[in-house]
């Protein structure tokens, strides 16, 4: 029973994870993550084939946060988020990745 409690405890606390960000989605016929999405879950719902990052990479902010952003496809097919140099990665229907910035460079998580 202790068992079962704790596996229900660390699922409630995955599941509440993604929820403590504001949500925000692309305008229609937009591909490109705004700068202002920064510390935000978007949401891709019948989004285009290749979504891109901001340009140029945004840096940390004044408090020397990183600029992130939670990337959540809700399909139906997989997603591209690229920047205009060497950044890359899919995201398959119903998969989150975080996507952050060194202000170099963009990584994924």
């Amino acid at each position: 029973m202790y068992k079962l409690m704790l596996c229900l405890a660390f699922f409630a606390i995955q599941m509440n994870t993604l929820q403590d960000k504001p949500v925000v989605r692309l305008r229609p016929h937009q591909d490109t993550i705004a700068v202002e999405f920064n510390g935000k879950l978007l949401e891709l719902i019948n989004a285009p084939d290749v979504v891109r990052l901001p340009f140029p990479i945004p840096r940390a902010d004044n408090r020397g946060v990183p600029w992130s952003v939670d990337v959540k496809n809700f399909g139906p097919a997989s997603v591209r988020v690229t920047d205009k140099s060497h950044f890359s990665v899919e995201i398959k229907a119903n998969q989150t990745k975080h996507i952050y910035s060194s202000g170099d460079a963009y990584f994924s998580k």
